[in-house]
């Protein structure tokens, strides 16, 4: 088992940056690639960010690169994900979680085992 706790979703203004974390305890962090999703009101949960075991490799959608950069500290067993520039569309409970395909950084939440119970993150005018 792992278990994952997001902290650092607020309300912030348009422009301006937030840095999500997620803190894993449980099994061998290193042993998981991690990921970050989104669900918005009345919207289902996306896909954000991934990144593999080792840090060497990640993955954005679309929606967010080039604004959003995930990191790890496996000496931490922490997961970050570094938000600039926000908008209004980006307002959601942020989850993160962790997949046992630790080579590479799915995109697909049906391979992530291991849930969060998510950070809200409200972006506003």
């Amino acid at each position: 088992q792992v278990q994952l706790v997001e902290s650092g979703g607020r309300l912030v203004q348009a422009g301006g940056s937030l840095r999500l974390s997620c803190a894993a305890s449980g099994r061998t962090f290193s042993n998981y690639a991690m990921g970050w999703f989104r669900q918005a009101p009345g919207k289902e949960r996306e896909f954000v960010a991934a990144i593999s075991w080792s840090g060497s490799s990640s993955n954005y959608a679309d929606s967010v690169k080039g604004r959003f950069t995930i990191s790890r500290d496996n000496a931490k067993n922490t997961v970050y994900l570094q938000m600039n520039s926000l908008k209004p569309e980006d307002t959601a409970v942020y989850y993160c979680a962790a997949s046992v395909i630790r080579l590479h950084p799915t995109t697909e939440d049906r391979n992530y085992s291991y849930w969060g119970q998510g950070t809200q993150v409200t972006v506003s005018l």
